[in-house]
């Protein structure tokens, strides 16, 4: 079966289409404009694939829930031309097949669940760490969306004694995306990330406000495996820090065997960088197959 998978980004759009055990056949990437302009793009590439499902793991905030009438729509983003677009809708009529949708960190934690270092466990998170911070959970086998979905981007931290940065994010402050993400390491230090490797300053503080939400994370989820993504996640020195200040964050009070090696229970992805197009290939097939019992009955 092919499947068509999008990961729709705030700043570009990839689209691929694969099988259903995850192979990729190919892919494209297209700027995120408008959606006059970019909606039409996508749906002109995926029309000829031949595919029996889409599945779309997409920016947010999203409406995932069912029974609603704005179910697969995008809701308060920041980005105002996207905001209030059914992006579901716009496919399904387009294609006039399955559509799965979730958010898109939530793709890269099933991508990750489905084939890659989170399989088989019924209990895993996945953090991306860049333009914002999102959190992908797995619990209880399935995806979490409870209300809407996790914004566990969003949990407040208070700041560091010694850190008088305001935070970047419009409507916390404080938040860990507003501490942490990329424009907010951008905006306190007055250098993109990729620039300030050397400046080991820039990484013990990111890396205790990374744990501090890890360690709250643990604490609530109790997660069998956390995975830390994102563009702010390539400076290498990152992961072994975050690691070694959530240890000293827990003080000995959790004792599992998950935590006696933190190497193995916090860790990068393991899909080079395709976790997310994968979990929207997983997001289509599950949609294809929720469709056809439907059919069956």
């Amino acid at each position: 079966m092919r499947l068509g998978a999008l990961e729709a980004g705030g700043t570009k759009m990839v689209c691929a289409v694969g099988t259903e055990d995850g192979k990729i056949l190919e892919r494209i990437s297209i700027p995120t404009e408008t959606p006059k302009i970019t909606m039409p793009r996508l749906l002109q590439y995926f029309k000829d694939k031949e595919i029996a499902a889409l599945g779309i793991g997409c920016f947010g905030p999203i409406d995932l829930d069912k029974d609603s009438d704005t179910y697969g729509h995008i809701l308060m983003t920041p980005k105002l031309p996207w905001r209030g677009y059914d992006i579901c809708g716009y496919f399904r009529e387009g294609l006039k097949i399955p559509v799965g949708f979730d958010t898109d960190v939530n793709g890269s934690m099933l991508g990750e669940s489905t084939w890659g270092c989170a399989k088989g466990l019924d209990t895993a998170i996945y953090i991306t760490v860049g333009t914002g911070v999102g959190v992908g959970v797995i619990a209880g086998g399935r995806l979490l969306h409870g209300m809407q979905h996790p914004e566990a981007g969003h949990m407040l931290i208070p700041p560091r004694k010694d850190d008088v940065y305001a935070g970047k994010c419009p409507y916390h402050g404080h938040c860990l995306e507003g501490l942490a993400a990329g424009p907010a390491i951008e905006e306190r230090w007055g250098a993109k990330g990729k620039d300030l490797a050397d400046r080991p300053e820039v990484w013990e503080l990111e890396a205790y406000y990374l744990a501090y939400a890890v360690t709250n994370y643990i604490l609530v989820l109790s997660p069998k495996k956390i995975i830390l993504g994102g563009g702010v996640m390539h400076q290498e020195q990152l992961i072994t820090m975050v690691r070694d200040k959530v240890k000293d964050m827990l003080a000995g009070y959790l004792h599992t065997r998950e935590l006696q090696d933190m190497d193995s229970y916090i860790v990068l992805p393991s899909l080079d960088d395709n976790q997310g197009i994968m979990g929207a290939l997983k997001l289509g097939m599950d949609a294809r197959k929720e469709w056809e019992e439907k059919e069956s009955k």
